[in-house]
């Protein structure tokens, strides 16, 4: 008899719509509002970005090691995406770029302390059989909120005469919807009890004799694919440098979220009955096709082409690895697992920002591509010579 996917799994799949319309409405306009309207550069940008997400993972360590070790997830979660609502509005208020950079960090902080108890969560109440399917879900529901939130964007900015201020006040009321949500619908499952005595020191729970080698393999290729994933900041800005008008910016980010929310739910449901290995080698193909699309961009089609594809590169991996990431971990410890996913990933994508910037400012849009590619064809050339083998559940 086929597992039901629990109901809690829908209503944090809600959850993440929400607070993603919020923050994409936000997040789709500002690589446009930092270096057109405040006149920073795309090295500040990405750097920002990368330096915001890099916050965010580091913060997910010892809030999901805290789910742990209290064996509750829903106190830190609820806190995470309650910081993120509140600081909503200094984005709209924000003078200068000191004010976005710290907004944006804030925004992040909330994200890295519901991080890891979330995902955790989503795995201590999904059936193991079920592992892909419900991450999967996950980040569907996430994902239809990523393109919703950029679609009314647009909508307000041609209404509004492109008042991108009015956008990110109108962006504040779904992220407190997404905190209620979760507060009404969502049960606090205690986390699994733990085999053994629960280590009383943060480096003593991810000592690598408690995570297993398997665990570790799997961190490694989340790793090896995020140098390759640089933030979508700079996607929106190839189709602007590519003739696409700025009331219209929020588009790119709607077309790669539809194809990654159509696709990131079957995929994770693929990942379950075929294993994990070949959804994740199919997905760094076509990470390297994406790459060498937007490279080779002369026009908006192709940009168009190659952010489209670049979504379905992010269905096929997002949820997969993090799927791989719960199959690994030992159950009780899911919390810090998660939290040393998400801390390596972070510091892979700081590298991947912080590098296209530059790269982009020293040597033209091409170069910050082209070397996103040739991560893409290593990550793929891993994972055929066996690197990226998908280990069994952890006992």
């Amino acid at each position: 008899m086929r597992s039901r996917m629990p109901q809690a799994i829908w209503a944090l799949g809600l959850v993440s719509l929400f607070m993603d319309v919020s923050s994409e409405m936000i997040h789709g306009l500002l690589p446009i509002f930092v270096v057109g309207t405040l006149g920073a550069s795309a090295f500040a940008l990405g750097l920002m970005e990368g330096v915001a997400e890099a916050i965010a993972s580091v913060l997910k360590l010892p809030s999901g090691w805290l789910s742990d070790r209290w064996r509750r997830r829903k106190p830190l979660t609820l806190a995470g995406y309650g910081l993120a609502a509140v600081v909503k509005p200094v984005f709209a208020l924000a003078p200068g770029l000191g004010w976005v950079f710290a907004a944006r960090c804030l925004d992040r902080i909330g994200k890295g302390i519901r991080g890891a108890p979330r995902d955790a969560l989503v795995a201590d109440l999904a059936p193991r059989a079920l592992h892909g399917a419900a991450f999967g879900l996950r980040q569907a529901l996430d994902t239809v909120g990523a393109f919703t939130g950029p679609l009314i964007a647009v909508a307000i900015m041609v209404l509004s005469g492109e008042d991108v201020r009015l956008v990110f006040w109108l962006a504040v009321p779904p992220a407190f919807i997404a905190v209620l949500l979760l507060w009404i619908l969502v049960p606090d499952a205690p986390a699994a009890a733990p085999r053994e005595p629960v280590p009383q020191s943060l480096g003593a729970g991810l000592s690598l004799s408690g995570m297993g080698r398997p665990f570790w393999g799997a961190i490694a290729l989340a790793a090896l694919f995020t140098l390759g994933r640089y933030s979508e900041a700079f996607l929106v800005l190839r189709a602007q440098e590519r003739g696409l008008p700025l009331a219209l910016a929020p588009l790119v980010l709607v077309a790669m979220n539809v194809v990654y929310s159509l696709a990131a739910y079957p995929a994770g449901r693929w990942s379950d009955r075929l294993g994990r290995r070949g959804l994740l080698l199919a997905a760094a193909v076509v990470m390297a096709a994406a790459d060498l699309l937007l490279a080779a961009a002369e026009d908006l089609a192709l940009v168009a082409a190659g952010v489209t594809i670049w979504g379905l590169h992010m269905a096929l991996s997002q949820g997969v690895l993090t799927a791989l990431v719960a199959d690994t971990a030992p159950p009780h410890r899911r919390g810090a697992a998660f939290g040393v996913f998400h801390l390596s990933s972070g510091i892979a994508l700081l590298a991947a920002s912080a590098g296209s910037g530059f790269l982009w400012t020293q040597y033209g849009p091409p170069a910050a591509f082209l070397a996103g590619l040739a991560v893409a064809l290593a990550t793929a050339l891993a994972l055929v010579l066996g690197a990226g083998r998908a280990p069994q559940e952890a006992g």
